[in-house]
């Protein structure tokens, strides 16, 4: 299916970024919330802003937006109007990951923990009510970055490090029983659950370059599913479980995922193994990190960033 080519086996450590990346702290970046309409295969601008956010959810009622930006959340109303903070008690260094449980009651979010002589990362998740309130803490490891929820919104799915190596875990929101799912040398991150629960969609470095991967539920009969080119990111589902949409860094970036570099969204067809090309930009961390798509599965959000205009 697809073109092979030889393959370097990469052997360096996994650095996650932290919740303050590189291009946050640039007040010269534009941020441009935008969605993509698969009918139309055009963008649509919902809302910008001359500062750094990241990672859009669509809400379940279709009605507004969940983004990150210095350490907290925020919703953006759908037509980009107006923009509300989501109080989420005590946490105050918010990530990249987080998002809406299927029964649209709960929200999981990671947040960057100020636990000492944590030199590995120190997020870790929780969940707490959609529209903002008390966290409650579901992973007492660390680092856990959230990623996924299954379909019955009774547990998550999340990378982590632990013994020295990330790997795809899972856990019970409520009984806190961490279930190691993969368990190959590098980085496996970015789990999301097939709206069916039959599957797990992930990226892996374990062939030696950041491809898209598939596992039963159970974390068994891992599948290679691309192999080409690119860095490949971040595969996310569609509701009526036809496509993945990815995200793709036009040149190799190792086992990393910078922001403000060249990338694609790709569509991956799970009916024909096809991919097409949908958009090119500049992005990447921040862009597509948490599932984003719209409930009827017609649409996506992601951000684009750029450097802002000097005034």
């Amino acid at each position: 299916m697809f073109k092979k080519r030889q393959l370097a086996i990469f052997t360096f450590m996994a650095v996650l970024l932290p919740v303050l990346s590189q291009a946050q702290n640039n007040a010269g970046v534009e941020s441009t919330l935008e969605i993509y309409n698969l009918d139309s295969g055009k963008r649509k601008t919902v809302y910008k802003e001359v500062s750094h956010f990241e990672a859009p959810n669509w809400s379940s009622d279709g009605q507004y937006f969940i983004i990150n930006q210095n350490g907290h959340l925020f919703s953006v109303d759908i037509h980009g109007s107006s923009k509300q903070l989501i109080k989420s008690g005590e946490l105050d260094k918010i990530n990249n990951d987080h998002g809406i449980s299927p029964d649209g009651q709960l929200l999981a979010i990671s947040n960057n923990d100020p636990i000492a002589a944590a030199d590995t990362g120190t997020s870790r998740i929780y969940v707490m009510p959609v529209q903002g309130g008390s966290p409650s803490l579901v992973t007492p490891l660390y680092p856990s970055y959230w990623h996924g929820w299954s379909p019955d919104s009774n547990s998550v799915v999340y990378t982590a490090m632990r013994e020295g190596d990330y790997d795809i875990y899972r856990i019970s929101i409520t009984d806190g029983k961490e279930e190691k799912l993969t368990d190959s040398k590098g980085l496996d991150d970015g789990p999301e659950y097939s709206p069916d629960g039959r599957y797990i969609y992930y990226n892996s470095i374990r062939s030696g370059s950041m491809e898209l991967w598939r596992m039963n539920s159970d974390g068994t009969d891992p599948m290679q599913l691309t192999d080409d080119e690119y860095s490949n990111w971040f595969p996310h589902p569609s509701p009526d479980n036809r496509n993945l949409v990815f995200l793709s860094y036009l040149e190799d970036q190792g086992d990393r995922h910078p922001a403000m570099k060249k990338v694609a969204l790709r569509l991956f067809d799970l009916q024909s193994n096809s991919i097409r090309t949908l958009c090119s930009f500049t992005g990447g961390q921040g862009t597509i990190n948490v599932p984003s798509w719209s409930p009827d599965g017609k649409a996506f959000a992601f951000v684009s960033y750029r450097p802002a205009e000097k005034k």
